[in-house]
């Protein structure tokens, strides 16, 4: 059971200083985002120069499993003893394992301090997403967060641009390199300018539940990927493995039916759209993360061309993953109908897949382009789609969990997904690179095994050896992307079983085209229940005060005011006194043009005007707090499916925003109306 305080006023903080700290939040962003997509163009030179083909899916494994295990962690340690500290320890976490990376002299460290750097980037991301919530007001809270979305769509199309340009020209290392100048940028400008004190609730951490689930699922990933090439499928070492993933399972289900706050609660699993949408969601993940880490290295290998330009090969996947995740969001929104999107999505994915499994040397390169256009397409219809649905299905106690839940499913999916795969390519490679060259003379020196090690010297071989040696990689290759359509099919299967549940309005029908950054990141932000819910309401009611809100509150409270006059008085209510150059100045309008909306209430005994200071007056507080009352029954009656009488938190949540969100600086709008006649300013 969790306590939360009273959040403390996120209008202390304004202006130049809350610029200066959302610009810090948004480099930390950058940060972990960068890292899941700059690494990528750099894995065929990174191997290339410490060697080990075999595990070079597990540079990018690495991250992704620790970063998801350790988010749900990171986001209850800094609703405990507060943001500031937890953020400060992640970017250090982060910097010192970018640092280790750039120095590592084997494969083997280089996986290793990418774990450590996934502890970090899960910190980062969570933690900058509370943050917000922490120092910005909740009317705006949307705009703010919104923007994480387009950090995610730049990194996406950035990260193998910029990966690319660094291996091209200072090294593979300046990869994780360059995250130290903007990483210490970021923490100088947070340790200077961020509050110590935030929004704090008391948890008890499943800090049992965690390891357990975390040691589960890197047994599985370890088993799956060592199986059978590493390890004989009947050696001690993947025996063990089975067994203590099963010992694991086990222990932290039980722990998780004992664990006041489990990391993930079993309840969830009763819950046929989360259990339908958690499955399509892993089985996606492990096709997709799982097939895209190797397109660079056909890239780069099979097509031969330089890192910079694999980046730029990868544009049209991005686009096409940008055009369906806002597409269907805004359709959803429209129609409140979301089953169609993974259907058509998974299915989607299924093609591409094949498609991709027909690259070879000599495809055409748009017809190379055209096949990233439909795998992009794919993913932006069943990322997001999904934790919309869980989402509108979840009951108000379990929408924190079962977000996150979906987002973990994926996230470890994927996590499979690069593993298994990159076992497979790996496997696959050494047969056909010995069958390539079976009676082929060999230049003197030459050893199958550096071919198979070092994809760089690839194109240093003699044109006999060096066509042989290529179409091995492509048919190890095209094996990889031909795995992933069964799994990709299943998916596709499954998603036909997916309840489609009656889009409810607080959550549902708020499918925010920005929250693209959940698609885009390896883990999501572990956000409460009450979070979830704050974040849909806001952003609902963004659009509700723009389509005539304030006139429909006028109307519930039989004031008989002008929408503008609302503002006016509602603004007045939560700032008195007010200057009125300063409240023409907060309404984006001229004196001239908002002095009516005063007058009329000065007229009515709600505001008085002393020496161009605006005052409230008894009558326009209780006239306030009128429209107050009108916009919590509005809010009620969106979360009307939640039973808000029977949950404390909805409950004063809904008073809270009742207040926050009337007479904000984003709904100034209202004062360009009409300027009110004669019939309406006579009162």
């Amino acid at each position: 059971m969790t306590t939360q305080a009273q959040p403390p006023p996120a209008q202390e903080i304004h202006g130049r200083g809350l610029l200066v700290i959302y610009l810090a939040l948004m480099l930390a962003i950058l940060l972990a985002a960068l890292d899941q997509t700059i690494v990528s163009t750099a894995l065929p030179t990174i191997v290339g120069d410490l060697g080990g083909l075999s595990r070079l899916s597990w540079v990018v494994t690495a991250y992704i499993l620790a970063s998801t295990v350790a988010t749900p962690l990171w986001g209850k340690l800094g609703d405990q003893y507060g943001r500031k500290r937890l953020f400060q320890g992640a970017i250090v976490i982060f910097l010192v394992g970018s640092a280790l990376c750039g120095l590592a002299q084997d494969i083997n460290m280089l996986i290793a301090f990418r774990a450590l750097q996934g502890l970090g980037g899960g910190g980062l991301m969570v933690l900058a997403q509370a943050i917000v919530g922490d120092v910005v007001p909740p009317r705006d809270r949307g705009r703010y967060q919104g923007a994480f979305g387009a950090v995610f769509g730049v990194a996406s199309v950035a990260g193998p641009l910029l990966g690319g340009f660094f291996v091209d020209n200072l090294g593979w290392r300046w990869v994780f390199y360059i995250n130290l100048p903007i990483g210490v940028v970021a923490l100088a400008v947070i340790a200077v300018t961020l509050p110590a004190t935030s929004t704090r609730s008391h948890h008890t951490i499943d800090y049992v539940g965690t390891v357990l689930l975390g040691s589960a699922a890197t047994c599985v990933v370890l088993l799956t990927s060592w199986g059978g090439t590493t390890f004989p499928w009947g050696s001690g070492v993947i025996i063990g493995l089975g067994i203590g993933a099963v010992a694991l399972t086990v222990g932290w289900w039980w722990s998780a039916h004992h664990a006041p706050e489990p990391v993930l609660a079993p309840r969830l699993f009763r819950n046929p759209v989360f259990r339908i949408s958690s499955a399509i969601g892993f089985a996606a993940g492990f096709a997709m993360f799982g097939a895209l880490s190797f397109l660079p290295l056909y890239l780069q290998v099979v097509r031969g061309v330089t890192p910079t330009i694999s980046g730029v090969y990868l544009l049209p996947m991005v686009i096409g993953l940008l055009i369906t995740s806002v597409t269907s969001g805004q359709l959803i929104s429209r129609r409140g109908r979301y089953k169609v999107f993974p259907i058509i999505g998974t299915g989607l994915l299924t093609v591409a897949l094949f498609l991709l499994s027909r690259l070879n040397e000599h495809t055409p390169t748009a017809v190379m382009w055209l096949y990233f256009l439909l795998l992009g397409l794919a993913l932006g219809l069943i990322l997001q789609v999904l934790i919309i649905a869980v989402q509108n299905s979840a009951d108000y106690a379990d929408l924190g969990s079962a977000t996150s839940g979906a987002t973990f499913f994926r996230s470890i999916g994927g996590s499979f997904g690069v593993a298994i795969f990159g076992a497979v390519f790996s496997n696959r490679l050494a047969t056909e690179i010995v069958a390539e060259l079976r009676g082929v003379r060999l230049p003197p020196g030459f050893n199958p095994r550096a071919a198979q090690a070092n994809p760089v010297l690839i194109h240093r071989l003699p044109a006999a050896v060096r066509g042989d040696v290529i179409h091995a990689y492509t048919l190890s290759l095209q094996t990889v992307f031909l795995a992933a359509v069964p799994v990709a099919l299943v998916a596709f299967v499954l998603s036909w079983f997916l309840r489609e549940v009656p889009l409810r309005q607080a959550v549902g029908a708020a499918a925010n085209p920005a929250d693209v950054a959940d698609g885009l990141g390896a883990t999501s932000a572990q956000r409460s229940s009450a979070d979830e819910l704050e974040r849909a309401l806001v952003q609902l009611s963004s659009t509700d005060l723009r389509r005539r809100g304030y006139e429909r509150m006028a109307e519930m409270s039989g004031l008989g005011l002008p929408a503008g006059s609302c503002w006016v008085l509602t603004h007045l209510a939560k700032r008195d006194p007010v200057p009125g150059q300063e409240l023409a100045r907060e309404a984006g309008v001229t004196m001239e043009r908002g002095r009516p909306y005063v007058d009329l209430l000065v007229q009515r005994g709600m505001v008085t005007r002393e020496n161009g200071v605006l005052h409230i007056t008894d009558a326009g507080r209780a006239a306030a707090d009128r429209l107050f009352a009108a916009r919590h029954q509005l809010l009620e009656n969106l979360v009307a499916d939640w039973s808000p009488e029977q949950h404390a938190e909805v409950a004063e949540l809904l008073s809270r925003l009742s207040r926050a969100l009337l007479g904000e600086d984003a709904d100034r709008g209202v004062l360009t109306s009409p300027v009110p006649g004669p019939a309406v300013a006579s009162g």
